[in-house]
């Protein structure tokens, strides 16, 4: 079957099952660090396939929206900072700026992003991103609350269940077969939970009162100017990452995306997708690379396929009892986790440089990755007319600019 082929077969809903269970624990995992409702993604990562697959109708690629971990940090500072609503206006706009780039693409061709956007500026955005975000996953793996403030957790037990949980996730993505290979982040929680469950750690009172069926806690969003500058160029970098998600799609399928529909239309639905996304309080939505190795281990290439996947991620999310099981997994499993998905976030920036040959024996280049990762992770600050810029997004707006206006070496 070729990848365009849009059939609905009965075998295509009990995959489509199959590949939302491989996404599920990077889905869920956003809304939990960043204080999100976890069945709100649910139901925005399969509105937000849907309507990326609207978008693209002429030619689908077989790839599934969900929880992009690039916002983890600022929608963390921005629930805490100005709370969920005025938030979820700073990822409305972020959706923006992938349609922006959309229309930019279809106006200027394919290399003007790669030209705006090089290797030399968006890998020591990623890197930030990563960094930043790893002491919260220190605290977490500890047992604390994410700033350190509070110890939640015994240190003793704390330190076990998120080690138990690190180990199996690494090991489940090194030695694991088959659709397990893909599931690593699932396993690990699953292994953290169980230790957790021994130590006693685990309340179910929640689960046993919440209904089967229960509206998700929706959000609309709150105008809030502070917020959307804050965020806005933060979404540089998961727009980078779309194009090398539809790189290895079309490599796994055997099929251009980058030409038909093209980046101008997959970045346009990955951010509606976003956009969408945050109308209803949930995290902005980006392609998924585990389901891509799904696709790749089971050949199975029917975009329908992605269509049940939405369309039980969002019949789950009306579950109720599972939100609120989700709400039992205890701190020390989710920082185990995140101790290896910052790293590895990070070690994603260090290989966008070396993949790209940046030179680092050119001073110009020295200074365009110094200077982001200086004033994202050291914590600079200005402000202009009241309205503050800082971190990651402060960061890559002074690699865009030194990168436009330093001269090129001789």
């Amino acid at each position: 079957m070729k990848p365009t082929d849009y059939n609905f077969r009965v075998k295509d809903s009990i995959m489509g099952l199959q590949f939302l269970f491989v996404a599920f624990g990077a889905l869920v995992l956003v809304p939990i660090l960043t204080g999100l409702d976890p069945n709100v993604a649910l139901f925005t990562a399969g509105i937000g396939t849907l309507v990326f697959q609207f978008v693209n109708r002429n030619c689908v690629p077989p790839i599934f929206l969900a929880s992009s971990f690039a916002f983890i940090a600022p929608i963390s500072y921005g629930v805490a900072t100005w709370g969920i609503p005025a938030t979820m206006s700073g990822l409305v706009a972020a959706g923006f700026i992938y349609i922006i780039l959309s229309f930019l693409i279809r106006l200027k061709g394919d290399n003007f992003i790669h030209k705006l956007l090089p290797a030399v500026v968006v890998g020591p955005v990623i890197i930030s991103i990563g960094l930043i975000l790893s002491p919260v996953a220190v605290n977490m793996a500890m047992g604390k609350t994410g700033d350190g403030a509070v110890q939640l957790v015994p240190f003793d037990q704390a330190i076990v269940i998120s080690m138990v949980a690190l180990l199996v996730t690494i090991l489940v993505s090194l030695l694991g077969k088959g659709m397990f290979k893909l599931v690593p982040i699932l396993m690990g929680i699953t292994v953290g939970y169980l230790i957790s469950l021994y130590f006693g750690l685990i309340d179910f009172s929640k689960v046993t009162t919440a209904s089967w069926f229960a509206m998700p806690n929706f959000v609309a969003p709150e105008f809030n100017w502070q917020a959307i500058i804050y965020i806005l160029p933060i979404a540089i970098a998961p727009a980078i990452e779309h194009i090398g998600d539809m790189l290895a799609i079309s490599n796994v399928t055997k099929q251009d995306y980058l030409k038909k529909p093209g980046l101008k239309n997959t970045l346009l639905g990955d951010g509606l997708a976003t956009s969408v996304a945050s109308l209803f309080g949930g995290p902005p939505n980006t392609t998924y690379s585990e389901v891509t190795g799904a696709v790749t281990v089971t050949k199975a290439y029917n975009p329908a396929i992605m269509t049940w996947a939405a369309i039980f991620a969002i019949l789950l999310a009306f579950v109720g009892k599972l939100g609120a099981l989700l709400a039992t997994i205890p701190v020390p499993v989710m920082g185990g986790i995140m101790l290896l998905l910052f790293g590895i976030i990070a070690t994603l920036g260090i290989s966008t440089l070396s993949k790209s040959n940046v030179d680092f024996s050119c001073p110009r280049n020295m200074a365009i990755v110094s200077m982001i990762l200086v004033f994202s992770i050291g914590g600079m600050t200005f402000n202009f007319g009241g309205v503050p810029f800082a971190g990651i997004g402060l960061g890559a707006i002074v690699g865009i600019i030194l990168n436009l206006v330093l001269p090129k070496a001789l």
